[in-house]
Parts: C-alpha cells; sequence; structure tokens
C-alpha cells in the first residue's frame, strides 16, 4: 500500500495547473529509536523549557523566538513579523526557472519527495509537465513551504512521476576552497593510474540497496528480540583495530591489492 500524502496542492507551469499529492520518497519509521527513562521507575523521562537564568519552568505561551545580536543579547521577533516575509501561497508549486539537470551539484540536494497528480483529471497536465522536463534534460526550480520552513525545490522527472527534492540552503554549505586549495594539482603518474583503474574494474558491481544497509541497526534489532525473550544477548567486543601500516611504495602497494584481489572468490 503507497503511504498517504502529507501535503496536497497544485503544480503549475505557466497556465497549466494541475492538482498534486507529496509523499516523502525516505522513512524513517523502521528506525530503532531510543526514550529516554528514569532507570529507578522504569517511566520516560520528558523535557520542558526552562529559564536559563532562574531556572523556573517556561509556559508554551511565553515561548518566544529571538535573534542574537550580540552575546546575552537578544532580538526578539513575533510570529506575524515572521509570517509576514513567507510565501503568498503555501499550496502551488510555480516552475519559473528550469536548470540543466546535470548543472546544479548533488552537494545541494537535501531531502527527496514524490510527486503525483492528485486526481484522473490533472493526470495529463502532470504528464505533460513530466514528458517536456525528460525530454529537454532540465530540472524545475521552485519555492515551497515545507517542514515550517521556506525552501528552495528542485523537480526532476523519474518513471511516471517526479521527484522534488528540498534544496539546502546557501548558508548551510562550507566554501570548499579553504578545504581543497592546498591540495597538489600535479598530473597523477600514469603506471600507479592505470593498476588502480585495474583495481576499480575488480571491485565494480552493478548498484544493490544492500550496499547501503545498515549492520548496526541489524544487530540492535537482534539484542532486542533477544531481550523480549527474556534473554541476555552478550555484546561483542570489537578487536582493536590495528593501524594501517605506512605506504613506503604506492607501485608495491597497489600490486600487492591487485594480487589479493585475483584471489578473492568472484561473487
Amino acid at each position: 500500500m503507497a503511504p498517504r500524502s502529507f501535503w496536497k496542492g497544485y503544480l503549475k507551469l505557466s497556465l497549466v495547473t494541475c492538482p498534486v499529492a507529496m509523499m516523502s520518497a525516505t522513512t524513517e519509521t523502521e528506525k530503532v529509536r531510543f526514550h529516554t527513562l528514569n532507570r529507578v521507575t522504569g517511566n520516560r523521562v520528558v523535557s520542558r523549557y526552562v529559564d536559563a537564568e532562574t531556572g523556573d519552568p517556561v509556559d508554551p505561551e511565553n515561548a518566544g523566538k529571538g535573534y542574537a545580536s550580540a552575546e546575552d543579547r537578544y532580538i526578539v521577533l513575533e510570529d506575524e513579523e515572521i509570517e509576514s516575509v513567507a510565501l503568498e501561497s503555501t499550496h502551488t508549486i510555480d516552475i519559473e526557472t528550469f536548470v540543466t539537470k546535470e548543472s546544479i551539484d548533488r552537494i545541494w540536494y537535501d531531502k527527496p519527495h514524490y510527486l503525483v497528480p492528485d486526481d484522473p483529471v490533472g493526470e495529463e497536465a502532470f504528464s505533460v509537465i513530466r514528458a517536456a522536463m525528460e525530454a529537454t534534460g532540465t530540472a524545475g526550480i521552485s519555492r515551497l513551504v515545507l517542514y515550517r520552513r521556506e525552501r528552495a525545490v528542485l523537480l526532476r522527472p523519474r518513471d511516471r512521476g517526479i521527484v522534488l527534492w528540498t534544496l539546502r540552503y546557501g548558508e548551510e554549505l562550507r566554501d570548499p576552497a579553504p578545504y581543497f586549495e592546498g591540495l597538489a594539482d600535479a598530473a597523477a603518474d600514469p603506471e600507479p593510474l592505470a593498476l588502480l583503474e585495474r583495481l576499480i574494474e575488480e571491485r565494480t558491481k552493478p548498484w544493490d540497496p544492500k550496499l547501503a544497509a545498515d549492520p548496526v541497526q541489524e544487530k540492535l534489532l537482534e539484542i532486542i528480540a533477544a531481550k523480549t525473550k527474556g534473554k541476555r544477548a552478550a555484546p561483542k567486543k570489537h578487536a582493536a583495530e590495528p593501524p594501517p601500516r605506512n605506504v613506503v611504495s604506492i607501485m608495491d602497494a597497489l600490486r600487492r591489492s591487485i594480487a589479493s584481489e585475483e584471489k578473492r572468490p568472484k561473487k
């Protein structure tokens, strides 16, 4: 069964409009989560707002939003002031700009969502917009209020639907120059490069979602299942990982890597 939509509105391109529904493309419902408990009573511990200076509890109606303008000085913004700069419409994805799909770096991509037509009447308009982006190799850029914040979003055709990605804010991304500018810009030596390409080829295989599996989650579920049955799963102690040996000769290391790779059983 397909998950229920958490957002409904309209997809608009010039005068073409169609009703759409949006579902998150990711889920954390299967993720192991822990609650903080009182070990004495076994009850859950709840959090509450407390005044940092007086230690007194703060009623929800007295909690406001403040911007730190200086050390220990805050400018309080009211909800109406914050809402005054928001989008006029929170229910329309109005595509006003298109970019080539390859022109936007993946580092900007944040969270994916599935976008589908919300009624049979709008399916034709939705399909035309999706097919046009597919044919031109472009992605649409729009703005939308999601998760209580206004966000730039990217729309990319996929299969018979559209994937809507929220994009990271510019101030969230660090300038890579300070990290990369000190790296050497010399061309790679052809001989070790050829050996490394061979090593990569040996390890290349088709993508499988199992490559992104979470082994820690699986082991936690095993422990939880054992404790549910009244058993105690003995935690495995990890042996100390030996530090990697210093590479004296990259050619020697590559040759030994390829030799060991050839001995590995092929899957």
